[in-house]
């Protein structure tokens, strides 16, 4: 194995959390699991909670400690994540990647369904559009020419993709204000803020080390 993990586990019950009974257990599926290599598990959060409640914020600490340190979330069996879709749905829109020891392929598996269910309905909507735009033209619609369509097609692809990015630098913004507030609360420079970041092992979105520059660029969003 190689690269950052974030280790989570789940208990039901607080009498299972306080003695160990259950969560020694995946902590050792997970070490083992990560024998060897060159990887290093940067943080563990643990949950004591039921299964089928969807308020989890210990999961959402380390669903956001993986996005800041571009880790992979770990767990030693999908069932303390979530016995129906619940989890999975939101860990697509979490944007992170994670293993499961007892069923490691559930990653790709569980991705390429997503991605299949989100093709379908891609097509569905293309086709309901092309219906829609055949029912106009029969009722007498003028409509515009290929050339106007495709650059409209186009146009709406590019403020699409930019929105899209525009998104995501905003969720990636914040998740890191916490650490970034922290640090200007001690008086640092953008440039000692950077220094810190990249001390502390935490990339930008694009893998990077941090600069003043790109500090700056996130406190802009955050005002």
């Amino acid at each position: 194995m190689n690269g950052n993990f974030i280790a989570y586990y789940r208990v039901s019950t607080a009498k299972q959390g306080q003695s160990g009974l259950g969560l020694e257990a995946q902590r050792k599926a997970v070490a083992d699991y990560l024998n060897g290599g060159a990887w290093r598990m940067v943080s563990e959060f643990t949950e004591v909670e039921s299964g089928k409640s969807a308020n989890r914020p210990q999961l959402q600490a380390a669903l956001t400690a993986c996005r800041i340190h571009n880790a992979t979330l770990v767990i030693a069996k999908l069932d303390r994540l979530s016995r129906d879709a619940h989890f999975l749905l939101s860990l697509q829109k979490a944007g992170v990647r994670f293993v499961a020891v007892d069923m490691p392929h559930a990653d790709s598996f569980t991705v390429g369904i997503l991605a299949m269910v989100a093709q379908k309905e891609r097509e569905m909507i293309s086709q309901r559009t092309k219906d829609a735009l055949a029912a106009a033209k029969a009722r007498g619609v003028k409509l515009g020419g290929y050339s106007d369509n495709l650059a409209s097609v186009g146009h709406l692809g590019r403020v699409a993709s930019a929105a899209l990015r525009g998104a995501k630098a905003d969720g990636r913004a914040n998740d890191l204000a916490p650490i970034i507030r922290e640090l200007q609360a001690t008086g640092a420079s953008l440039r000692g803020i950077a220094a810190e970041l990249n001390a502390r092992g935490i990339k930008t979105a694009r893998g990077s080390e941090w600069d003043a520059k790109a500090v700056k660029r996130v406190m802009d969003r955050l005002d």
